[in-house]
This record gives structure tokens, sequence and C-alpha cells, in this order.
């Protein structure tokens, strides 16, 4: 739910709360408080991350850009939202050309928590790819070697090994 959903949807139901304290029904009262709860919480620490990701799958990064813009402070996230957060706003800065920038948030998102191996793989391949970029070479084997811990798929296991075969060229 995008963040003006929310605020229409707990202005409907603040409305809706009001009626049910008037007309004295207060057990349904305490639903709809719970209910402007929980959309109040989601607002702070789940923001518009899922969304974001459909948009992110579906390979539309400028609405994937949009929704992660309208998280005003991603620090309050969720660390299950806040990894995906990171890795879509890495993935959207290396698209743009903002090396550096990719590389901070290619960063947070490989400290925060990941349910699959696969997925904190892809981090730490993006991390590898963005230093054979710079050229440093020894951090680049160190990602690897990181990423080679972790239970990966095959494409990501041939892409390690394309990363290796060019950082051997250079060494």
């Amino acid at each position: 739910m995008t963040n003006n959903a929310r605020k229409i949807v707990i202005a409907i139901a603040v409305a809706f709360l009001l009626y049910a304290i008037y007309a004295k029904h207060y057990n349904i009262a305490v639903y709809i408080f719970g209910g402007i709860a929980y959309l109040t919480w989601s607002y702070f620490k789940e923001g518009t991350v899922y969304l974001a990701t459909q948009a992110f799958h579906k390979q539309d990064y400028e609405r994937t850009k949009a929704l992660l813009a309208e998280i005003k402070n991603p620090d309050q996230l969720r660390k299950g939202r806040r990894n995906f957060y990171e890795f879509m706003m890495g993935n959207i800065a290396l698209k743009e050309e903002r090396v550096d920038e990719a590389e901070y948030h290619f960063q947070m998102a490989s400290r925060l928590p990941w349910r699959k191996d696969n997925e904190k793989g892809m981090v730490l391949i993006n991390l590898a790819n963005i230093n054979l970029r710079k050229k440093e070479y020894e951090r680049v084997t160190t990602y690897l070697d990181l990423a080679e811990k972790l239970k990966l798929t095959a494409r990501q296991v041939s892409i390690i090994e394309k990363i290796r075969n060019e950082v051997n060229k250079h060494i």
C-alpha cells in the first residue's frame, strides 16, 4: 500500500472510529483502533518496499525508484524490509552509473540478515562486480570467497567463475 493510500484509509478509519464511539459500539471501536495502529506501524516499518519489490521484478525501475523515494527514513524499516530496500537502491544506483552510491547500498545490504543464502550471494556478487570495475582485485576475491561459503544457484556459481577468471587476468 502506498503512503497516500495508507493515509486515506486511516482517515476513513478514524471517521468510523469516531462513529463507533459515538454509537457506543466499543467492541467495534477496538478493532478499528487496532487497524489504525497496524497501518501506522506498517507506514514506518514496512513502507512501500513490497510494492517496489514487485516493480523491481517487472524491471520497472522508474516505479521502483519512485516507490522507494516515498520512504523518508529507511533506518526505521524492519530488517526484513531494509535489506531489500538497500539491495534495490544499490541496483538502481548501479544502473544510473553511480558506482560509489551503489557500493554503499550493497555494503548496507550485506550487513543485514537475509532469509536465503542466494539472496545474500547476489549482494556479495554485486559488491565483487563493483570492485572489479574499480580494479580493487583484493576486495573482489574477498567478496567472492564470502559468497562461495553460501548455498548459491548454478547461475550465481557461473557468475563467480567469470569474475574469478577476470581477476586472474589482471593479477
